[in-house]
């Protein structure tokens, strides 16, 4: 119960930050063989923006931000889409893992040229950076910013 209470808590800060999904992963690294398991962490989140063009918008998110590399400009069936990776380092103090933690991002603007939603895909594995990319660029391929209902959004 501590653990899923903790877990509760972490998910909350996270919303707090404009969240709106977030998936765990926990699978076997198919192209290393390795046992260790490979654990990640996917997320959703919109973040307001100031009005302009859609590719200006996804420009900004990567290039204000401090600590972005293999930042690559595309157009997606959704329309512009800038990915980008950081990598985060915990302090010894923290308590937390002292592995790199791999975060690839892609920054997706939205039609009404006020809101960017940002995918990111987070590891452990610095290695397999390529496939997390792939697998990344693959979910932003199904993105639509369209209601299936056809209600407006």
């Amino acid at each position: 119960m501590a653990l899923l209470t903790w877990g509760q808590r972490m998910l909350g800060a996270l919303r707090e930050f404009g969240m709106v999904h977030c998936a765990v992963g926990l699978h076997r690294d198919d192209v290393g063989g390795s046992v260790r398991p490979l654990f990640s962490l996917f997320t959703i989140s919109w973040q307001d923006t100031n009005v302009a063009p859609r590719g200006v918008t996804a420009a900004r998110a990567v290039t204000a931000a401090k600590g972005h590399t293999r930042i690559v400009f595309e157009e997606m069936p959704c329309g512009p889409a800038v990915f980008s990776e950081t990598t985060v380092r915990y302090a010894a103090e923290s308590g937390l893992p002292q592995r790199p933690l791999l975060q690839i991002h892609a920054h997706l603007p939205h039609p009404d040229c006020k809101r960017l939603a940002v995918f990111t895909l987070s590891a452990v594995s610095g290695a397999r950076r390529e496939e997390y990319r792939a697998v990344l660029r693959g979910i932003v391929e199904t993105v639509r910013f369209e209601d299936p209902l056809g209600v407006a959004s």
